[in-house]
């Protein structure tokens, strides 16, 4: 049984075996080394100062993630925040990701936030490095896309768009 609870930095040697995999074998993040133990710690920590951060657990072993960051840093964009999931290998396609992204829509709307943006690495046709689960998975949430930015990152000796999804999740009054 999946249980999502607010993660700590207590977990973030787990949440860290969780993206590692993403950062070493796939175009899903840009980052090209993976952060160290205090590194990933010092996100979660401040991360949630300001937002959610969420863990999803299986029988007690993490199997996924997800958080909200500041979308940008001016105080005119307070009302809307990036989203970001993870999913263990072993544990996607599994129903996690919406279950964590659900946990995670309700946290922000509690916090008044109005949009959720979601900045997704893309490709016309998936490669090894990069499925399109992620495209698929915001578009059957009602995420709209908003902007497509191309070939504007370089990994595994590739170039690879960035398109951004929004959804919007409160009235803008």
């Amino acid at each position: 049984m999946i249980e999502i609870r607010e993660a700590t930095p207590d977990d973030a040697a787990a949440l860290l075996a969780i993206y590692a995999p993403y950062v070493q074998q796939t175009a899903i993040t840009f980052e090209y080394d993976v952060p160290t133990l205090a590194e990933f710690r010092q996100r979660i920590e401040t991360i949630r100062q300001h937002y959610p951060y969420l863990i999803a657990t299986d029988d007690g072993q993490p199997v996924g993630y997800a958080y909200a960051s500041a979308f940008k840093e001016r105080a005119a964009y307070q009302w809307a925040v990036e989203t970001s999931i993870y999913i263990a290998q072993n544990h996607r396609h599994k129903g996690i990701g919406l279950q964590l992204h659900d946990a995670l829509e309700t946290a922000l709307r509690q916090r008044g936030i109005l949009n959720m943006n979601a900045c997704i690495s893309y490709l016309e046709k998936a490669d090894e490095y990069l499925p399109l689960d992620s495209v698929h998975f915001h578009h059957r949430l009602g995420y709209q896309q908003v902007a497509h930015f191309h070939q504007c990152g370089r990994k595994f000796n590739r170039w690879y768009d960035m398109i951004w999804m929004e959804k919007l999740i409160g009235e803008h009054r």
